[in-house]
């Protein structure tokens, strides 16, 4: 097998000979204390100062298991000032992926701080989300999100009065509520120039240039080579690949048999309340026949219900 970054298509996802898949290295290799330096890359850039890694947090949404692309990676870091953050990594599915942002904030800050801790001990949290569909409109790759507070009335923004070592301080509840960043992936269209673009091109296309300097890519230059892996993780991360082709190849299809069916229902019925009803139970269809897909291809049963908030009928039709 070459070294060279030559890509063949497997359903719809490019296999890259050369250097592995993000989602696949934060899952299994990016845990490993000695290769810290590739997540501390990509959190120093989008947050515009440097970021030191202190652990992997041991929590919910750490633990392996056979459906781990559902999973997040939690890590306890140091901003510039010695501030410890936490941050939050997730490669979010598609399916009700807004609702799994803030679920993985919440569950990020709830099992960081001890029961009966004091809340001034509850940590910053920077959740960061890759995407490799289309989540509906805009025009930008990346999207940056935070918590202000407008007046409705006057428009001005609150500041809120804190204590930081016995001072009373006034801060904006950004500084300290969570903060969100949306990758998204395919929407990455141009000339890698800037730091966050050159991660992009790798995050979409697998190509890092020889002569990078942005942070966290000289790193995954050494440490993200598919050669380097021994043959058992080589047949695991194709075993990988194989598996997000299948599943994107259901979701594609269940839409197109779920919207062509909901349609021609409201054809025939020739009426705006038969449209309407058409779309709707298009929606409905879609949804089931999505659910029995990811079922026949192994998908964990009470995943797709929970995912898919299925009715005990519904599920019972799967």
């Amino acid at each position: 097998m070459s070294n060279r970054n030559e890509t063949k298509k497997k359903g719809e996802v490019m296999i890259n000979e050369k250097y592995i898949r993000f989602d696949w290295a934060v899952k299994r290799m990016l845990r490993d204390k000695a290769n810290f330096g590739v997540l501390e890359g990509l959190i120093t850039v989008l947050l515009g100062e440097k970021i030191t890694i202190e652990e992997i947090l041991e929590s919910e949404g750490n633990q392996e298991t056979g459906d781990d692309k559902y999973n997040r990676v939690d890590i306890k870091a140091k901003d510039s000032k010695g501030s410890i953050i936490i941050v939050e990594v997730q490669l979010t599915t598609e399916l009700y992926y807004m609702e799994r942002i803030l679920y993985g904030v919440a569950k990020a800050i709830t099992e960081h701080i001890s029961l009966g801790q004091r809340y001034s001990n509850v940590k910053k949290v920077y959740s960061i989300n890759i995407l490799y569909f289309d989540i509906g409109k805009g025009d930008d790759y990346l999207y940056h999100g935070t918590n202000s507070f407008k007046g409705v009335h006057t428009g001005d923004t609150l500041q809120i009065n804190v204590k930081e070592n016995d001072v009373i301080k006034m801060k904006a509840p950004e500084e300290f509520f969570p903060e969100y960043y949306i990758i998204r992936v395919n929407e990455f269209n141009k000339v890698a120039t800037t730091p966050i673009e050159e991660w992009l091109d790798y995050l979409k296309n697998g190509r890092i240039k020889d002569d990078t300097t942005t942070p966290g890519l000289a790193e995954a230059r050494e440490k993200l080579l598919y050669m380097q892996m021994n043959r058992a993780d080589q047949l695991a991360y194709e075993r990988h690949l194989d598996a997000l082709a299948v599943q994107t190849d259901a979701f594609d299809a269940a839409r197109i048999e779920g919207r062509v069916e909901g349609l021609e229902i409201g054809r025939l019925e020739g009426r705006a309340e038969g449209r309407a009803e058409g779309r709707a139970e298009g929606r409905a269809e879609e949804r089931l026949s999505i659910a029995k897909k990811l079922k026949a291809n192994g998908f964990p049963i009470d995943v797709i219900i929970k995912n898919f908030n299925l009715s005990q009928e519904e599920a019972s039709q799967l």
